[in-house]
């Protein structure tokens, strides 16, 4: 595992629980904002002064009732979910151009529900409560030369140790995941995914997009997204079913799962599945704080991301491993507001962003934003 050397900030304003926040976002780092309530921003305190954007579904103004907003792929109407992707597309095409070689930089697209799924007694549960990417690219050399993270920090993202999926179902995971009708995303032999670096994404289920050009044109097929959806919808099955046997012994089948069939054939009957939930639920019984701590609801960080040899690859992660979507592949960033320090960097980022803005702007994915920092051309 590496932390690269501290990133750094001209604001200390990130990520609160305000509407306050939702305003920076718009007014100090908003960069493009569409009729589908999709918005392009500058992360204020990133991970990156490489290339570090996000995307957030805001449903703010359009949905007043947190618990009712969209917090996952499979909730967004199909309208918004086209230009979501057609988004992704245009931006990861960009970094992938602009950084082409897998040796120097780490590029990657992640995606997280921010986050309607943490119990509302627990500190530190975002009222935003909605659905976010995040685009960052890592120069490789710095994250090399970047002092080890704590290897024992239950918070990263391990599947060997600290996922309870991959400890203890492992086999019955993956082969739900192997009854998927995928195409044009082939399952990862063991290891073949792996970052040298760090050794992520460990045990998680990684798929390779499959294509001459490292997978790239076939982010422009529907087909592509349809079965990047059909991972979400697999891992929501099999975390909603998981969780239902959690709660009560031999329950039915959730409703509205997406693929039944599957479930009944992998999960219902898996002596290891359900031994798995008893255990579970046995200590929920016993330990009410233990209870409370468990994300009852499906909560997911899905990420591709390019390989030691430039292949695409597509893994998914239950949200409660790891705090945020880089420690997927083991890359743990400290970071520190230093002002003089981004000043040096900000000028060729947001030339970086800026471009990527005009490309969006250019394929009817949104109308720029003026900040006081830049404007709309």
């Amino acid at each position: 595992m590496k932390s690269p050397l501290p990133f750094v900030r001209f604001r200390s304003t990130e990520f609160f629980n305000s509407t306050e926040n939702l305003n920076d976002l718009v007014h100090n780092n908003g960069l493009l904002l569409n009729p589908e309530g999709l918005l392009l921003y500058r992360k204020a305190l990133g991970h990156s002064n490489e290339f570090d954007a996000s995307i957030i579904y805001n449903t703010s103004q359009t949905i007043l009732d947190p618990l009712g907003r969209p917090v996952r792929r499979t909730q967004v109407p199909d309208a918004v979910k086209n230009v979501w992707n057609r988004m992704n597309q245009v931006i990861i095409e960009f970094m992938l151009e602009r950084y082409p070689d897998p040796s120097r930089h780490l590029v990657l697209a992640g995606e997280a529900s921010l986050d309607a799924t943490w119990p509302l007694t627990s500190p530190g549960v975002p009222s935003i409560r909605m659905l976010h990417n995040h685009f960052i690219v890592f120069d490789q050399e710095e994250l090399r030369a970047a002092p080890l993270a704590d290897a024992d920090n239950p918070n990263l993202t391990d599947g060997g140790q600290h996922s309870l999926f991959q400890a203890h179902m492992r086999d019955v995971y993956r082969a739900f995941f192997a009854g998927l009708d995928l195409q044009i995303l082939r399952p990862c032999e063991d290891g073949a995914c792996r970052l040298a670096l760090t050794g992520y994404p460990q045990g998680l289920p990684s798929w390779e997009i499959q294509g001459a050009d490292g997978g790239l044109a076939a982010l422009k097929e529907v087909r592509f997204w349809k079965e990047y959806d059909a991972i979400l919808k697999g891992f929501i099955d099999f975390y909603r079913t998981f969780f239902t046997q959690v709660s009560t012994r031999n329950a039915p089948l959730p409703r509205d799962i997406h693929f039944p069939e599957l479930v009944e054939a992998k999960l219902q009957f898996d002596n290891d599945f359900l031994k798995t939930a008893k255990m579970v639920r046995d200590r929920c019984i016993k330990d009410a704080k233990y209870a409370n701590a468990i994300r009852w609801q499906p909560a997911f960080k899905q990420l591709i991301y390019r390989n030691d040899v430039g292949r695409l690859i597509v893994t998914i992660s239950q949200n409660s491993i790891g705090n945020a979507i880089t420690e997927m592949l083991g890359v743990v960033v400290k970071r520190a507001p230093d002002a003089e320090a981004y000043g040096r960097a900000e000028p060729e980022l947001i030339a970086r962003l800026l471009e990527v803005r005009r490309r969006l702007v250019e394929a009817d994915l949104g109308e720029a934003i003026a900040t006081p920092y830049w404007g709309t051309v």
